[in-house]
């Protein structure tokens, strides 16, 4: 895609969503999916302090970190093939939208901004999320996953690819993630970036280099002119 032109009365273009802890809180069921595979094929009971580390790495990591510090040797694709199909089962119904998740998506859109889904997750839990929350993949200008990259976070890879898609430069985006590793990702991408408190502690989010925080997109709503002009 060409490079779009920046608006001279603004200084981001495009805003780049992770979607965990971001769109929705889907953390918590994609942990109980895979400690139900842990359970279900290897007989280990993995308590949930053990995948935190891997929070918002993808779900090559988040299964393959504590599988190492266990010493199982993980059947992938396999085994995350069924913790995906243990997932999408058990999201029915239960899985929604974060707080004002839906509404700053539409919101960015009706401003003129180009926006972009970005989550180290593969595909079909994106469009499985998607679907249950109520925003369709219309509603973004770009879709990069998992399966889009070979770096996850906290490489900006995800991020970059994000941005050439839309062709705004990363200088001109604003990240928003819930996790340390994502933020990382997106200073080192060089975007702006917002915190969202559903997941890590505010100390945590700044560390990792977010500008703004709050506590959900419902928050961040009212600002959002000012994350977007300001210099």
């Amino acid at each position: 895609m060409t490079q779009i032109p920046s608006s001279p009365n603004r200084a981001v273009d495009a805003v780049l969503f992770d979607m965990d802890g971001v769109l929705c809180d889907s953390e918590p069921f994609i942990l109980e999916a895979a400690r139900r595979m842990f359970q279900e094929r290897y007989g280990a009971d993995l308590a949930p302090e053990e995948f935190r580390p891997f929070v918002g790495a993808g779900e090559d990591r988040y299964l393959a970190g504590p599988a190492e510090r266990r010493g199982l040797h993980l059947n992938l694709p396999s085994d995350k093939t069924r913790t995906y199909e243990i997932y999408l089962e058990i999201i029915r119904g239960r899985l929604a939208p974060l707080p004002g998740a839906v509404e700053f998506v539409r919101a960015c859109r009706s401003l003129g901004l180009r926006t972009a889904v970005a989550t180290s997750a593969d595909r079909i839990k994106l469009d499985g999320n998607l679907r249950e929350i109520g925003l369709a993949p219309e509603e973004f200008d770009a879709h990069i996953t998992g399966n889009d990259i070979g770096r996850t976070k906290p490489d900006p890879e995800i991020f970059l690819t994000a941005a050439a898609a839309l062709g705004v430069p990363p200088a001109r985006c604003l990240v928003v993630e819930d996790a340390p590793n994502g933020l990382r990702a997106g200073v080192a991408a060089g975007a702006r970036c917002l915190g969202i408190l559903s997941s890590f502690p505010e100390e945590e989010l700044r560390a990792a280099g977010a500008r703004w925080v709050a506590r959900d997109l419902a928050e961040a709503l009212p600002h959002l002119a000012g994350l977007i002009t300001e210099p």
